[in-house]
C-alpha cells in the first residue's frame, strides 16, 4: 500500500527535474502558485481537479496518466483478477481489426448475443470492472467471426460496437494509455461497416468523450460537431453538449459550460421517459443534474456543490451513474474541512454501489489520502481510514 498523492508528488518533482524546470516556473506555466506545486511535490496536498492535473501535464509535456500512474497496485482478490485479465483484452483490440476474424471457436449466435446483453445491460451499469474485463477477450473474438455471417451480421455488428465501448471506458477507468483510443476507432470502424449515420455520431461522439488529458481543445471541438450533427439522435447530442460543457469547464471557461449544460437540459426535456434506455446512454434530466454536480466540483464551487447536489435525485440511472454523483458529491464536501465527515460518507455510498469503480478513482484516492492525513491528527476517522486501505492508500509514516 501506498500513499498516493506521495507517489504523485514524486513523479512530479522526477519529470519536472527531467525537463529542468525550475518550481516557480512550473508552477507559473501552469497557472498555480508555487507554494502549492511544492506542497504537491512534497505530498503535503493532492490534485483535486482535472483542471489542475492537465495544466500540470502541459507544462510538462507528458500525459496525464504519466504524472498519476495507471493500474493501481491489486489490493484483493477482484483486483488482481480485474489487473490479471487486462492483458487479453489488449490482445483482441490490437491483434485484430473489424474486417479479420480470428480462428475462435464460436457458439451459437444466441449464446452470443446472451452474453452482449449481459455485458451491456448488467456488467457495464453496475461498474463490474472485473467481469467486463473477464468476458470481453472471448466475446469480441467471437463477434468478430458472427459478423461476417450474413444471418447475424447487423445484430452482431451493433454487440460488437458495444463491446468496443465497454472496451473503452474500462481501459479509460483503468487509467489505460492509449486503449481507450484504439477501441474507440474500433467503434468508428464497426459504424462505418454498418453505413449508418445514427452509429457514425455515436461513434463520434465516444470518440470526443474519450479525448481528454492534454487535448481538451480538440475534444471540445469534437463534440460541438456531434452536438450540431443533425443526423444524431437527441441522446447522442445531449451527452455531447455534456462533454463540451466538462471540456469548457476544465479550461475555467464557465460561461460556455453552463451554456452546453443548459443545452443537453433542453435536449433532455424533449425525451419522454427521465433517462433514456438506448444503448444505455442514461441520458435524461437526471444525469444533466449529475453532470451539473460534476462541473460545479472541477470548476471548484465550494458551497455550490452542496447546494446544486442537495437538488438532485440520483434514481433511474445506472449503478454507475449514481456512484459516479456520490462519488463526485463526495469529493466536493472534502474540499471543505468542515464537511470531511459528510463527505466521507458520500464517497462510501458510492464505493458501495460501485467498489471498483470508487477504488481506482485517481481523484477520489487523492481526496482519500489528502484528508487522511488531516485526521491522523485527531480522534476521528475511523470511516476514512477503512476506505484508504480497501483503496490500497496508506497513511504517511
Amino acid at each position: 500500500m501506498h500513499d498516493d498523492t506521495a507517489h504523485i508528488g514524486r513523479r512530479l518533482r522526477e519529470i519536472r527535474s527531467w525537463r529542468q524546470l525550475s518550481l516557480r516556473a512550473a508552477a507559473e506555466l501552469s497557472g498555480i502558485s508555487h507554494g502549492y506545486l511544492a506542497k504537491l511535490e512534497r505530498g503535503d496536498k493532492a490534485i483535486n481537479s482535472r483542471r489542475v492535473l492537465e495544466s500540470l501535464a502541459n507544462t510538462l509535456r507528458v500525459a496525464p496518466s504519466e504524472i498519476t500512474g495507471s493500474l493501481n497496485e491489486p489490493v484483493d482478490a477482484t483486483s488482481d483478477e480485474l489487473h490479471a485479465s487486462i492483458p487479453d483484452v489488449v490482445d483482441v483490440l490490437t491483434g485484430w481489426q473489424v474486417d479479420e476474424a480470428p480462428d475462435a471457436r464460436v457458439r451459437p449466435w444466441p449464446e452470443i448475443h446472451a452474453d452482449c446483453e449481459r455485458l451491456t445491460k448488467v456488467l457495464r451499469p453496475a461498474a463490474d470492472l472485473a467481469g467486463q474485463a473477464r468476458m470481453l477477450p472471448g466475446l469480441i473474438r467471437e463477434l468478430l467471426t458472427a459478423a461476417n455471417d450474413p444471418a447475424h451480421q447487423r445484430a452482431a455488428l451493433t454487440d460488437l460496437l458495444g463491446a468496443y465501448k465497454a472496451s473503452a471506458y474500462l481501459a479509460h477507468d483503468l487509467g489505460v494509455s492509449g486503449l481507450p483510443t484504439l477501441a474507440v476507432e474500433r467503434m468508428r470502424q464497426v459504424a462505418e461497416r454498418m453505413d449508418d449515420p445514427v452509429w457514425t455520431t455515436y461513434a463520434g461522439y465516444h470518440r470526443a468523450q474519450l479525448l481528454s488529458g492534454g487535448n481538451r481543445r480538440r475534444q471540445y471541438d469534437l463534440a460541438v460537431g456531434i452536438a450540431d450533427a443533425p443526423d444524431a439522435r437527441v441522446e447522442t447530442r445531449g451527452m455531447a453538449h455534456l462533454t463540451a460543457a466538462l471540456s469548457r469547464a476544465v479550461q475555467g471557461d464557465e460561461d460556455t459550460a453552463q451554456t452546453h449544460l443548459s443545452e443537453a437540459a433542453a435536449l433532455a426535456g424533449q425525451l419522454e421517459p427521465d433517462v433514456s434506455p438506448w444503448q444505455q446512454t442514461n441520458f435524461g434530466r437526471t444525469n444533466v443534474s449529475i453532470w451539473r454536480t460534476t462541473i460545479a466540483v472541477e470548476l471548484g464551487h465550494g458551497g455550490k456543490v452542496e447546494e446544486i447536489a442537495s437538488t438532485v435525485r440520483p434514481v433511474g440511472v445506472s449503478t454507475s451513474r449514481q456512484a459516479a454523483f456520490w462519488l463526485d458529491y463526495g469529493r466536493g464536501l472534502l474540499a471543505e474541512p468542515r464537511q470531511r465527515t459528510r463527505g466521507v460518507a458520500a464517497l462510501l455510498k458510492a464505493e458501495q454501489l460501485a467498489p471498483q469503480k470508487v477504488r481506482t478513482n485517481v481523484f477520489a484516492r487523492e481526496a482519500v489520502a489528502d484528508n487522511l492525513r488531516r485526521a491522523r491528527r485527531d480522534a476521528g476517522g475511523r470511516d476514512l481510514r477503512g476506505l484508504a486501505w480497501r483503496m490500497g492508500v496508506a497513511p504517511n509514516g
